[in-house]
Protein backbone atom coordinates (compact mmCIF):
# COMPACT_ATOMS: atom_id res chain seq x y z
CA UNK A 1 0.00 0.00 0.00
CA UNK A 2 1.29 3.51 -0.52
CA UNK A 3 0.90 5.27 2.99
CA UNK A 4 1.25 8.54 4.47
CA UNK A 5 2.34 9.29 7.69
CA UNK A 6 1.71 12.85 9.23
CA UNK A 7 3.71 13.78 12.14
CA UNK A 8 6.53 11.16 10.62
CA UNK A 9 9.48 13.19 12.33
CA UNK A 10 7.99 12.91 15.57
CA UNK A 11 8.49 10.64 18.45
CA UNK A 12 6.06 8.06 17.47
CA UNK A 13 6.21 8.86 13.84
CA UNK A 14 9.83 7.56 13.23
CA UNK A 15 8.50 3.82 15.05
CA UNK A 16 6.32 3.86 12.75
CA UNK A 17 8.49 4.78 9.68
CA UNK A 18 10.06 2.05 11.03
CA UNK A 19 7.66 -0.07 11.42
CA UNK A 20 6.51 0.35 7.58
CA UNK A 21 9.61 0.18 5.96
CA UNK A 22 10.17 -2.57 3.38
CA UNK A 23 6.33 -3.49 3.66
CA UNK A 24 4.71 -0.39 2.22
CA UNK A 25 5.28 2.44 0.31
CA UNK A 26 5.79 5.05 2.71
CA UNK A 27 5.62 8.80 2.53
CA UNK A 28 6.38 10.71 5.32
CA UNK A 29 5.01 13.79 6.26
CA UNK A 30 5.63 17.00 8.62
CA UNK A 31 5.55 20.30 8.95
CA UNK A 32 9.36 21.14 7.08
CA UNK A 33 12.88 19.99 7.36
CA UNK A 34 13.86 21.19 10.35
CA UNK A 35 11.35 19.22 12.53
CA UNK A 36 13.26 16.20 11.26
CA UNK A 37 15.71 17.30 13.65
CA UNK A 38 14.04 16.69 16.94
CA UNK A 39 14.81 12.79 16.92
CA UNK A 40 17.69 12.86 14.43
CA UNK A 41 19.88 11.98 17.24
CA UNK A 42 18.42 8.94 18.11
CA UNK A 43 16.61 7.84 15.33
CA UNK A 44 18.87 9.10 12.29
CA UNK A 45 18.01 10.31 8.97
CA UNK A 46 15.18 8.85 7.09
CA UNK A 47 15.89 7.23 4.02
CA UNK A 48 13.04 4.79 3.42
CA UNK A 49 11.11 7.12 0.86
CA UNK A 50 9.91 10.15 0.15
CA UNK A 51 9.73 12.91 2.49
CA UNK A 52 6.78 16.14 2.07
CA UNK A 53 6.65 18.92 3.77
CA UNK A 54 3.09 19.83 4.54
CA UNK A 55 1.19 22.14 7.22
CA UNK A 56 -1.52 20.49 8.01
CA UNK A 57 -3.38 23.65 7.99
CA UNK A 58 -3.53 23.80 4.48
CA UNK A 59 -6.37 22.04 3.41
CA UNK A 60 -4.88 22.19 -0.18
CA UNK A 61 -1.35 20.97 0.96
CA UNK A 62 -2.93 18.18 2.87
CA UNK A 63 -5.24 17.17 -0.11
CA UNK A 64 -2.53 17.07 -2.39
CA UNK A 65 -0.65 14.87 -0.14
CA UNK A 66 -3.18 12.06 -0.01
CA UNK A 67 -4.03 12.13 -3.13
CA UNK A 68 -3.18 8.13 -4.75
CA UNK A 69 -2.87 7.24 -1.81
CA UNK A 70 -4.13 3.78 0.24
CA UNK A 71 -4.03 4.91 3.69
CA UNK A 72 -3.50 7.85 6.19
CA UNK A 73 -1.58 7.39 9.68
CA UNK A 74 -2.23 10.04 11.54
CA UNK A 75 -0.02 11.43 14.74
CA UNK A 76 0.60 14.74 13.76
CA UNK A 77 0.15 16.89 17.86
CA UNK A 78 0.41 19.95 19.05
CA UNK A 79 1.10 19.94 22.59
CA UNK A 80 -0.15 23.29 24.46
CA UNK A 81 1.87 24.63 27.71
CA UNK A 82 0.79 24.67 31.34
CA UNK A 83 0.79 28.31 31.54
CA UNK A 84 -3.74 29.21 31.20
CA UNK A 85 -3.01 32.74 30.24
CA UNK A 86 -0.34 31.69 27.17
CA UNK A 87 -3.37 29.03 26.46
CA UNK A 88 -5.85 31.44 25.93
CA UNK A 89 -4.31 33.26 23.25
CA UNK A 90 -3.02 30.31 21.50
CA UNK A 91 -4.36 29.51 18.23
CA UNK A 92 -2.27 26.12 17.42
CA UNK A 93 -3.79 23.55 19.84
CA UNK A 94 -7.63 24.27 17.82
CA UNK A 95 -5.54 25.17 14.35
CA UNK A 96 -3.39 21.78 14.40
CA UNK A 97 -5.15 19.12 16.59
CA UNK A 98 -8.27 20.11 15.22
CA UNK A 99 -8.40 21.49 12.13
CA UNK A 100 -5.60 19.71 10.59
CA UNK A 101 -7.54 16.51 11.68
CA UNK A 102 -10.35 17.62 10.10
CA UNK A 103 -8.54 18.21 6.95
CA UNK A 104 -6.75 15.27 6.98
CA UNK A 105 -10.09 13.15 7.27
CA UNK A 106 -11.56 15.15 4.72
CA UNK A 107 -9.14 15.47 2.27
CA UNK A 108 -8.99 11.75 2.33
CA UNK A 109 -12.78 11.12 1.72
CA UNK A 110 -12.56 13.64 -1.20
CA UNK A 111 -9.40 11.57 -2.34
CA UNK A 112 -10.75 7.85 -1.50
CA UNK A 113 -8.22 7.24 0.63
CA UNK A 114 -9.43 3.32 2.35
CA UNK A 115 -8.36 3.74 5.73
CA UNK A 116 -7.49 6.16 7.89
CA UNK A 117 -5.20 5.29 11.37
CA UNK A 118 -5.63 8.06 14.14
CA UNK A 119 -3.66 7.71 17.20
CA UNK A 120 -5.25 10.10 19.99
CA UNK A 121 -4.65 9.33 23.84
CA UNK A 122 -6.27 8.60 27.03
CA UNK A 123 -5.95 7.25 30.32
CA UNK A 124 -6.48 3.81 31.33
CA UNK A 125 -7.99 4.01 34.07
CA UNK A 126 -11.79 6.45 34.38
CA UNK A 127 -11.98 8.31 37.24
CA UNK A 128 -15.56 6.82 38.08
CA UNK A 129 -14.25 3.31 38.01
CA UNK A 130 -16.32 2.63 34.77
CA UNK A 131 -14.59 -0.04 31.94
CA UNK A 132 -12.89 1.99 29.39
CA UNK A 133 -14.52 1.01 26.32
CA UNK A 134 -14.78 2.47 22.96
CA UNK A 135 -17.95 4.26 23.58
CA UNK A 136 -16.85 5.73 27.17
CA UNK A 137 -14.93 9.38 26.84
CA UNK A 138 -11.78 10.61 28.12
CA UNK A 139 -13.40 12.89 30.99
CA UNK A 140 -10.14 15.12 31.95
CA UNK A 141 -9.84 19.00 31.40
CA UNK A 142 -7.17 20.70 29.70
CA UNK A 143 -6.47 22.32 26.46
CA UNK A 144 -4.70 19.28 25.48
CA UNK A 145 -7.67 16.67 26.65
CA UNK A 146 -10.34 18.34 25.20
CA UNK A 147 -8.77 18.60 21.61
CA UNK A 148 -8.04 15.42 21.58
CA UNK A 149 -11.35 14.20 22.76
CA UNK A 150 -12.54 16.76 19.36
CA UNK A 151 -10.53 14.29 17.54
CA UNK A 152 -11.69 11.39 18.87
CA UNK A 153 -15.28 12.69 18.03
CA UNK A 154 -14.50 14.10 14.49
CA UNK A 155 -13.40 10.62 13.63
CA UNK A 156 -16.38 9.21 14.56
CA UNK A 157 -18.28 11.79 13.44
CA UNK A 158 -16.93 10.78 10.47
CA UNK A 159 -17.22 7.79 9.68
CA UNK A 160 -21.03 7.21 10.43
CA UNK A 161 -21.79 11.09 8.44
CA UNK A 162 -19.66 9.30 5.27
CA UNK A 163 -18.81 6.07 5.89
CA UNK A 164 -15.04 6.47 6.32
CA UNK A 165 -13.17 3.46 7.65
CA UNK A 166 -11.25 4.77 10.29
CA UNK A 167 -9.52 3.47 13.99
CA UNK A 168 -8.50 5.54 16.79
CA UNK A 169 -5.70 4.18 18.50
CA UNK A 170 -5.95 5.50 22.45
CA UNK A 171 -2.43 5.10 23.96
CA UNK A 172 -1.69 6.76 27.01
CA UNK A 173 2.67 7.42 27.43
CA UNK A 174 4.29 6.53 25.14
CA UNK A 175 8.27 5.02 25.80
CA UNK A 176 10.56 3.76 24.08
CA UNK A 177 11.76 0.19 26.10
CA UNK A 178 14.70 -0.69 23.58
CA UNK A 179 16.38 3.22 24.65
CA UNK A 180 15.03 3.15 27.83
CA UNK A 181 13.40 6.21 27.77
CA UNK A 182 10.23 8.50 27.48
CA UNK A 183 9.46 11.21 24.88
CA UNK A 184 10.62 13.87 26.99
CA UNK A 185 14.05 11.85 27.37
CA UNK A 186 13.87 11.18 30.82
CA UNK A 187 15.47 7.42 31.79
CA UNK A 188 13.43 4.55 32.86
CA UNK A 189 13.83 2.86 35.52
CA UNK A 190 14.26 2.27 39.35
CA UNK A 191 16.21 5.18 40.40
CA UNK A 192 14.28 8.00 37.59
CA UNK A 193 10.84 7.08 36.22
CA UNK A 194 8.88 3.46 37.14
CA UNK A 195 6.89 1.66 34.59
CA UNK A 196 3.23 2.69 35.17
CA UNK A 197 -0.32 1.85 34.04
CA UNK A 198 -0.58 2.99 30.58
CA UNK A 199 2.76 2.67 29.31
CA UNK A 200 3.12 1.68 25.51
CA UNK A 201 6.56 1.37 23.73
CA UNK A 202 6.59 3.17 20.66
CA UNK A 203 7.67 0.35 18.42
CA UNK A 204 4.53 -1.93 19.94
CA UNK A 205 2.33 1.43 19.18
CA UNK A 206 3.95 1.37 16.09
CA UNK A 207 3.14 -2.22 14.78
CA UNK A 208 -0.42 -1.04 16.05
CA UNK A 209 -0.26 1.44 13.52
CA UNK A 210 0.21 -0.61 10.74
CA UNK A 211 -1.84 -3.58 11.51
CA UNK A 212 -4.56 -1.07 11.76
CA UNK A 213 -3.63 0.33 8.42
CA UNK A 214 -3.32 -3.73 6.86
CA UNK A 215 -6.86 -4.85 8.29
CA UNK A 216 -9.71 -4.51 6.17
CA UNK A 217 -12.72 -6.05 8.27
CA UNK A 218 -13.20 -3.67 10.81
CA UNK A 219 -14.47 -0.78 9.39
CA UNK A 220 -14.65 1.56 12.88
CA UNK A 221 -13.07 0.96 16.49
CA UNK A 222 -11.62 2.92 19.07
CA UNK A 223 -9.16 0.90 20.66
CA UNK A 224 -6.82 1.11 23.74
CA UNK A 225 -3.08 0.57 23.22
CA UNK A 226 -0.95 -0.15 26.01
CA UNK A 227 1.60 -2.37 26.91
CA UNK A 228 1.23 -2.94 30.97
CA UNK A 229 -0.91 -6.09 32.28
CA UNK A 230 -3.09 -4.42 34.56
CA UNK A 231 -4.58 -1.93 31.89
CA UNK A 232 -6.27 -5.17 31.10
CA UNK A 233 -8.41 -4.62 34.18
CA UNK A 234 -9.87 -0.73 33.35
CA UNK A 235 -9.68 -0.36 29.14
CA UNK A 236 -10.68 -2.23 26.31
CA UNK A 237 -6.54 -2.92 25.72
CA UNK A 238 -7.53 -6.92 25.65
CA UNK A 239 -10.05 -5.92 23.02
CA UNK A 240 -7.17 -3.98 20.59
CA UNK A 241 -4.93 -6.99 20.46
CA UNK A 242 -7.58 -9.24 19.51
CA UNK A 243 -8.79 -6.97 16.62
CA UNK A 244 -5.74 -5.97 15.33
CA UNK A 245 -3.71 -9.69 16.14
CA UNK A 246 -1.36 -7.64 18.42
CA UNK A 247 1.24 -8.60 19.64
CA UNK A 248 3.45 -6.81 22.80
CA UNK A 249 6.53 -7.53 22.38
CA UNK A 250 8.58 -4.54 24.96
CA UNK A 251 9.78 -5.82 28.17
CA UNK A 252 8.23 -2.87 30.34
CA UNK A 253 8.44 -5.23 33.60
CA UNK A 254 12.44 -4.18 33.79
CA UNK A 255 11.53 -0.87 34.67
CA UNK A 256 9.30 -1.40 37.86
CA UNK A 257 10.01 -0.14 40.92
CA UNK A 258 12.48 -2.84 42.92
CA UNK A 259 10.27 -4.38 45.93
CA UNK A 260 13.22 -3.78 48.06
CA UNK A 261 12.79 0.10 47.43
Amino acid sequence: MKIAVFGAAGWTGRAVLENLAGKHDVYAVDHNAETWNTWRDIDGDWNGGPIINCDIVDYHAVSKTVQDMDAVIHLTVYFPGTDHAKACVDHNPFLINAKGLWNVLDASHRQGVKRIVHVGSCGVAHPDGCFFESDIRRPDYSLYAVTKRLQEEMCRQHHEGLGQSIIVLRPCYIVDSRLGIGRYREKLGPDDTHAAPGWVCRHDLAEACRLAAEIGAVQFDILHVTGMPEDEKTCNVARGRKVLGLTYRADLEQYRQSPST
